[in-house]
């Protein structure tokens, strides 16, 4: 849930009659500049401000959650905001009230290359498909990152955020799943982690998105528009993507409904609902299957739904009653039945986990409500034994936090949101293979049933100019 603000010039090279040298080509040799110097082992040197503040730069500074992000760090003691970046100019002008001394820019990349030395951690709340570029861009210049979920757009881009971490083990990484600070849902961790159910059997996970909201192009409107926002760059919009007209139900919000720049209500919703499972499962490293059941496969332009998803994880812990342990994971709020479920009443609220074991199941909703049924009665979560106390946090307060050094309580770093945005990758991208199950090999890339599914959904072919680092 972001919105714009990051992406970049299209870096072509426009050299004069006369060999003047243009902004862009400058803007160009300076980012391949840097770029060499972090290759060579010779990364920007940058240090805390004076005051002991960590410096921030905000990429994405408005939108659906930037403004959140941005003044939920601004507000904390030690953190100050010295940077923005957004490709909308009236969402930066509006930004800049609050921050007058910070520097502006639109081109994420020209932030990096001519301010580098200037900011220590970075925020990056933008549309899906440049999530990667940007993040492993300041991961490769050893910035520690703030990222918004789903951590990024591609699977093959979840191996690249995985070797940047192995390259930069030093940098506090975190996912923007607020929720995760509610005790509700840290309680539910202990509850599975401590196996008080018993073992494992299944999980269920719904989203009632995509609804009738803003954020959805729910009528997959399809229009042409060559009246752009005068405030919006489309072409560095488009990022990474190729370029192509502007549509109507588009940027700013809607984006979330195509295929080439969202991920549609699973991958809207899929971080903040599945999370709970992997972090009561360290077990769950990585699927071997996908099976998404839709009415008909996700088009070239548009996502599709209503769908219902089945990832599969192969196990061997005492902790799970088979040797696999499937999660349903569905959208447009198709709700389990009771019966699968467990217990003696249905749940049709939106947004919820069920993880079913073989001595009770937990109901989870996404705000952090809590039931515990066993035996066909049920109690308050947060009442169970064995519980550790839950102290307030502030999800946006423990990254600074962690980036200064003091060690608090932080959900999610990268390390983890890579297993959870791996499945919610897998049910987004199988719906161009409805009813079919896709057998996905993660150390490979590969869908080994599959060669078509491993060339169409796996990877993106980078706009030049626009494509991640490898960090090394």
């Amino acid at each position: 849930m972001l919105l714009i603000a990051h992406l970049i010039p299209n870096l072509s090279t426009q050299t004069t009659m006369n060999s003047q040298i243009t902004r862009r080509n400058f803007l160009r040799s300076t980012v391949a500049a840097s770029l060499s110097l972090t290759a060579a082992g010779l990364p920007r040197a940058h240090a805390l401000s004076q005051n002991g503040k960590l410096r921030v730069l905000s990429i994405g500074v408005v939108g659906t959650v930037g403004g959140l992000d941005r003044t939920q760090v601004a507000s904390h003691p030690l953190a100050e905001i010295v940077g923005l970046c957004d490709l909308d100019s009236n969402y930066l002008a509006q930004a800049a009230k609050d921050h007058p001394h910070a520097f502006t820019c639109q081109d994420y990349r020209e932030a990096f290359a001519k301010y580098g030395d200037q900011f220590d951690a970075v925020i990056v709340s933008v549309p899906d498909h440049s999530h990667a570029p940007i993040l492993l861009t300041a991961m490769d210049q050893h910035k520690h990152v703030y990222g918004q979920k789903p951590l990024v757009h591609q699977l093959e881009e979840l191996t690249m955020v995985e070797q940047a971490l192995k390259a930069r083990p030093t940098l506090v990484t975190q996912l923007g799943n607020q929720r995760m600070a509610v005790p509700g849902r840290r309680a539910a961790v202990e509850i599975l982690r401590q196996g008080q159910l018993g073992k494992a059997i299944e999980a269920y996970a719904w989203t009632s998105a995509p609804d009738a909201s803003a954020y959805f192009n729910g009528k997959k409107i399809f229009k042409e528009n060559p009246q752009i926002p005068a405030s919006l760059n489309y072409d560095l919009w488009l990022g990474p993507c190729a370029q192509m007209p502007y549509y109507d139900h588009l940027a700013h919000t809607q984006w979330r409904s195509w295929w080439d720049f969202g991920t549609n209500g699973l991958g809207d919703w899929g971080c903040h609902i599945l999370d709970v499972i992997f972090f009561g499962y360290d077990e769950l490293l990585s699927p071997v299957s996908v099976k998404t059941d839709c009415a008909e496969p996700a088009g070239k332009v548009f996502h599709v739904n209503p769908c219902k998803s089945t990832i599969t994880y192969a196990v061997n812990s005492p902790k799970f009653a088979n040797k696999t342990f499937p999660i349903y994971y569905s959208d447009s709020g198709q709700n389990p039945t009771k019966e699968q479920m467990r217990i003696p009443e249905e749940v049709t609220s939106g947004n919820m986990t069920v993880v079913v074991c073989e001595n009770g199941t937990l109901v989870l909703g996404a705000s952090g409500g809590l039931k515990i049924w066993r035996d066909g009665k049920s109690v308050d979560g947060l009442t169970m034994p064995g519980l550790p106390e839950f102290p307030a946090i502030n999800h946006w307060h423990a990254w600074v936090d962690n980036c200064l050094g003091k060690k608090t309580e932080l959900r999610t770093p990268f390390k983890d949101a890579v297993r959870i945005t791996e499945a919610v990758l897998l049910s987004v991208k199988a719906t161009r293979f409805p009813e079919q199950e896709l057998l996905w090999d993660k150390s490979k890339l590969t869908f080994t049933n599959s060669p078509e599914a491993t060339k169409t959904i796996v990877r993106r072919t980078y706009r030049a100019g626009f494509a991640p680092p490898a960090v090394v």
